[in-house]
């Protein structure tokens, strides 16, 4: 049976400094998550001035992992297990916190005395209950290595997962998928129908989702078997996301992710304790735990 697809509403502002936005489209009490979706963000635009940047100092994750796309701009992040990597527009960096990882995201140099345009997509997805304690990893995949699907009116760049009889190289551990589709008007794209949890998110543009219209920085979900397909108004951006549901319920405390809310207590005392590994190559700083 097909459901309607329901709007998300409510999303919460967050400015990081120097202008930059972040809008937290999920969770939210209609959509705690959307496959191994919990999390999602959608960041910027914003313009920064020559000599400002980015600054997300060294802060802990685990049971989790995190996923960077981006559209214009350039972060570079560094981790716990020695990795550092420069993101940039159609790149993916995906690292598995796993037991436990702390990283940084930061301009880069270059790009800091320069000046940047930032925009993109920051989700966490949920790791099921038999990986949530895997060893932490990271990987960076080039624009080049990502399926790129196209059908008529439009072309699909796979971030993550599988759709469309392709699968992204990107290492996942759940049925999922992660896509940018980028739509002429009038192109109808159907969704992935072998996931049963589905999401949609308008970057820039106007779509309609069986009898909803979705426009810029506006989500909507639905669940079942089959959904209706999207149909673009105008030429449009949008965010396909999703997958199988998860094995359970997930609590979230800051930067940590876990089925179990002892777990979760460890992880605040270990970075209270600074027991994490620290951040290669940027040992000075980091984010206190919160009060």
């Amino acid at each position: 049976m097909q459901a309607t697809p329901t709007l998300i509403e409510n999303a919460r502002l967050h400015d990081l400094g120097d202008g930059f936005v972040v809008r937290r489209m999920l969770p939210v009490l209609l959509a705690r998550h959307v496959g191994p979706f919990v999390f999602y963000d959608h960041m910027g635009p914003a313009d920064f001035a020559p000599g400002k940047g980015l600054d997300v100092r060294p802060h802990p994750h685990i049971g989790l992992a995190t996923v960077t796309w981006l559209f214009e701009g350039s972060i570079r992040h560094r981790d716990s297990v020695g990795s550092v990597a420069d993101i940039t527009p159609g790149a993916v960096n995906w690292m598995t916190a796993g037991r436990g990882i702390a990283h940084s995201e930061r301009t880069p140099p270059d790009a800091r005395k320069s000046g940047q345009r930032m925009h993109g997509i920051q989700v966490w997805v949920a790791l099921p209950k038999e990986h949530e304690e895997v060893a932490p990893e990271f990987h960076h995949h080039d624009a080049a290595s990502l399926p790129r699907i196209r059908k008529p009116g439009a072309e699909l760049a796979l971030i993550a997962g599988t759709a469309y009889g392709s699968a992204s190289p990107v290492k996942v551990f759940a049925p999922m998928f992660f896509i940018e589709a980028r739509l002429e008007a009038g192109a109808e794209i159907p969704l992935p129908e072998e996931h049963a949890e589905r999401g949609v998110h308008v970057i820039e543009g106007e779509v309609s989702w069986g009898d909803l219209a979705l426009g810029p920085a506006q989500m909507a979900v639905q669940t079942g078997s089959s959904a209706p397909a999207v149909r673009a108004k105008i030429d449009s951006r949008v965010m396909f996301f999703g997958g199988a549901p998860l094995d359970g319920e997930r609590h979230l405390w800051w930067n940590f992710v876990s089925s179990s809310r002892e777990r979760i207590e460890q992880a605040k005392a270990d970075w209270a304790a600074q027991r994490f590994d620290k951040v290669v190559g940027d040992e000075e700083e980091f984010i206190p735990l919160p009060a």
